[in-house]
């Protein structure tokens, strides 16, 4: 498998656990400080109010076309709705700040998992809640890795990306959530025959084994956006859900912090 030395090393760190490391210390590499890996590098930010000891869930987010890391880590919508709860994030820098996600076989999974390694190395991880999510390409790079890595992923938050419906993942998240707008034309929504909107999932809904869906009604964040959620939640396997919106190609305000906020059994808050 491709990431077979991988995984042994993650089982290694793993399995020291957050009391061996002892109490966290700053690395030189932090914020806007890059952390160098392999040739390449990523971004990490510590939550707001963390006591350098307890063990921490891990956002890893792939950042859209001609952004980097430290984008995402700067976004409110992204890094400020993270760090206020009390979870890692987690952002690569993609090479020539896009993503190689249109190939099954990418270096840019691989990279990824060194990342999540590289962390483990750093600070106290929480391995039960790992989450992976991305913007634009980095959302369909976001798909790619939990489709070729994902068996130890808690959710996949997706925004506005996929790959191809039709493919075949070996592996899978627990759980799937996916965000797009019904008027993007930058990553077009996914329509299925007939305009069929549950199409956009559909590779999750097979790979989980999912059945029927529920109409769950419009929710929202910010008066000025509703969105329509649809979720299978008789899967064999975890759970799909599905938020569409009428707007084009945007991370809608409060979703990231939303989803985190239900996966942590958090007080919904914004942002």
């Amino acid at each position: 498998m491709i990431r077979s030395s991988v995984l042994l090393l993650t089982a290694l760190f793993w399995a020291s656990g957050a009391a061996a490391m002892g109490p966290w210390k700053p690395s030189g590499c932090h914020g806007e400080t890059p952390c160098e890996l392999e040739g390449r590098s990523y971004h990490v930010m510590a939550p707001e109010d963390w006591d350098g000891v307890s063990p921490l869930p891990v956002l890893l987010h792939f950042h859209g076309w001609s952004r980097t890391g430290r984008h995402a880590q700067k976004s409110e919508r992204i890094g400020d709705s993270v760090k206020r709860r009390g979870v890692l994030l987690v952002t690569p820098n993609g090479r020539n700040k896009t993503w190689d996600f249109w190939p099954v076989e990418t270096e840019d999974t691989e990279f990824a998992d060194a990342v999540l390694v590289d962390v483990a190395r750093r600070y106290p991880v929480d391995r039960d809640r790992i989450y992976v999510s991305g913007y634009s390409y980095g959302s369909a790079m976001a798909w790619r890795y939990v489709c070729r890595s994902g068996n130890d992923v808690a959710a996949l938050l997706a925004v506005a990306g996929t790959i191809q419906q039709d493919e075949s993942c070996p592996e899978a998240p627990r759980e799937v959530r996916h965000v797009h707008g019904l008027k993007d034309t930058v990553m077009d929504f996914p329509y299925g025959p007939g305009g069929e909107p549950s199409y956009s999932v559909a590779l999750w809904r097979a790979r989980l084994g999912c059945g029927t869906a529920r109409a769950l009604g419009q929710w929202q964040v910010v008066e000025f956006l509703k969105l329509d959620r649809t979720v299978w939640s008789d899967c064999a396997q975890g759970q799909v859900v599905l938020d569409t919106h009428p707007g084009g190609h945007f991370i809608p305000h409060g979703w990231i912090g939303r989803q985190l906020d239900e996966l942590l059994n958090l007080t919904p808050s914004y942002p």
